[in-house]
């Protein structure tokens, strides 16, 4: 795994998208959410990842009850630098964990970020993950 084949799994969820706002150095993957709701480029954060990070690694958001078991089972998976850690995970992308399940990880804080946002743009980026209350 590579920054390239994290991109390419972010971007492959409905509605992601890529930016930079800290500078070159630190991608953001976002859930685009209408401009009528929240501005023009606006988006939720489900992922930051340093683009030439030796070994690769991403930032991932968690549900809480999880965030210590994962951390437990995983030496890869610590704190994520400089977020909320009750929140974000820190995953080193050294091999030691599959592509499946560091694409879980990535769909399970995709899933969190939308299950946040209003039913209607949940139904319009045609997420399955359940039509929890808005």
């Amino acid at each position: 795994m590579d920054f390239d084949w994290l991109r390419r799994a972010c971007l492959a969820l409905p509605g992601a998208y890529e930016d930079y706002p800290f500078g070159p150095e630190t991608a953001t993957f976002r859930v685009r959410i209408p401009e009528r709701i929240a501005g023009p480029g606006a988006g939720k954060v489900f992922a930051f990842a340093g683009v030439d990070a030796v070994p690769p690694s991403v930032s991932l958001k968690c549900e809480p009850a999880l965030v210590i078991p994962l951390r437990a089972a995983h030496p890869e998976i610590t704190g994520a630098w400089h977020l909320d850690k009750k929140h974000w995970n820190g995953v080193r992308l050294d091999g030691a964990l599959t592509a499946a399940t560091v694409a879980d990880l990535i769909e399970d804080s995709y899933d969190l970020v939308v299950a946040s946002l209003p039913a209607a743009h949940r139904r319009a980026l045609g997420w399955s993950g359940g039509d929890s209350p808005s």
